[in-house]
């Protein structure tokens, strides 16, 4: 065997995952794509005080790619408790608003009365009572 070959697969041989298996053992978890809810459990258990290195280890994923998972989901929580914030800031937004809205029209009557009132004409005209 020469040393090429030699190096080639000693280097297969002897590497080891972050858990400890063998590259092509796999460890007996899914592998590809995670779903949300499987990346959801692994967040609440970071955030409930597990060790980020163990749980890479356990679940066959990177220090880093956790921790991307975890500031993604803080920075949706955070965005989700904004947009209450901004919902309640519409809603009053709104209402003051309408109440501008109100003050203008009152004011453009009362001008309108001053008008006729400066006038000498009469403010408006009365129907008799039948």
């Amino acid at each position: 065997m020469s040393k090429e070959e030699k190096g080639s697969s000693g280097a297969a041989e002897g590497a080891r995952r972050a858990t400890g298996a063998a590259p092509d053992e796999g460890g007996g978890r899914p592998r590809g794509r995670w779903s949300s809810k499987r990346k959801m459990a692994v967040i609440t258990e970071l955030i409930r005080g597990a060790d980020l290195e163990q749980l890479s280890r356990r679940h066959g994923i990177t220090a880093a790619t956790i921790s991307d998972w975890r500031d993604a989901f803080l920075g949706g929580a955070e965005a989700a408790l904004r947009s209450r914030e901004t919902l309640v800031e519409d809603e009053e937004r709104r209402q003051l608003k309408s109440v501008l809205a109100d003050q203008v029209m009152e004011m453009e009557l009362l001008r309108q009365k001053i008008r006729h009132l400066e006038g000498g004409l009469p403010l408006a005209r009365r129907r008799w009572r039948t």
